[in-house]
């Protein structure tokens, strides 16, 4: 049996032009990526989506637009896995008020058993897709580069 597993991601841009970008580590693995994650059994993308923001941001958010689906296969990292993610342009309903940190995999402490999360806010002209980790989230930047025509770092 394949089983595909299906997330959704929201791209953030604030006021100032940056944008929102998760730090992770879970079992000693660190990766950067966009907030979201996977769709539950019997959720919609939508709903989806706003939990994950709400459970990691506790933020609530307002769709803008669908910006990218995954067009190839990508295995899962963590398990056998196919991946499926869409990613949507999202603003914020109220104010961000997590803690920001200004260095990648700044986390507060040094347990590597359970998960940890931080987060940062990078201009968007200064972000690389390169800088992110799944290439899933490299594919969705470049698309939102075109949309608004910024260089592809």
């Amino acid at each position: 049996m394949y089983l595909f597993n299906v997330r959704v991601y929201g791209i953030l841009i604030d006021a100032q032009d940056r944008v929102l970008v998760s730090d992770e580590r879970t079992q000693s693995v660190s990766f950067t990526k966009f907030p979201g994650g996977g769709l539950e059994y019997g959720e919609g993308l939508i709903d989806a989506l706003k939990r994950e923001f709400i459970e990691e941001c506790n933020l609530e958010i307002e769709i803008v637009q669908h910006l990218y689906t995954t067009d190839f296969y990508e295995k899962s990292s963590f398990n056998n896995s196919q991946i499926i993610s869409i990613y949507y342009l999202v603003k914020a309903i109220g104010p961000l008020e997590i803690t920001l940190k200004d260095k990648p995999m700044d986390f507060d402490t040094l347990n590597t058993i359970e998960k940890e999360e931080v987060f940062r806010l990078i201009k968007c002209t200064e972000l690389s897709s390169e800088y992110l980790t799944f290439k899933t989230d490299q594919v969705a930047w470049r698309e939102y580069q075109k949309t608004r025509n910024l260089p592809n770092n």
